[in-house]
């Protein structure tokens, strides 16, 4: 599967993410992190919570669970996750997204 992401976005240092078939991206401000993230496998994120999170899909399909209630994003769709909400995800092969988090530390480079 030929990566969404032009060279320019590939030549930005990579994150640690410990799912396999995902790749991501990372630009690292002082307060913040912006994420370009890829995945060539179906995915299963476990709830987790963490920082304010707002994230737009560029290509494929996330089923995002919050409350109990289950939301279907896809292309050119956005959400935004408060801090501290407790979320899941299945993420199907083929999804990409951006991910601004305003946490600085939410993931470590590779």
């Amino acid at each position: 599967m030929k990566s969404i992401f032009p060279h320019m976005i590939r030549n930005l240092p990579e994150v640690a993410i410990p799912f396999k078939g995902v790749k991501g991206y990372i630009v690292q401000g002082e307060k913040e992190q912006v994420v370009f993230m890829e995945f060539k496998k179906d995915t299963e994120v476990p709830e987790h919570s963490h920082e304010s999170q707002w994230e737009i899909v560029l290509d494929g399909k996330v089923d995002y669970y919050e409350d109990g209630k289950k939301r279907t994003y896809t292309k050119g769709d956005r959400f935004f996750v408060e801090k501290g909400k407790k979320h899941s995800a299945w993420v199907y092969a083929g999804y990409s997204c951006v991910m601004v988090f305003n946490q600085k530390d939410r993931y470590k480079k590779k």
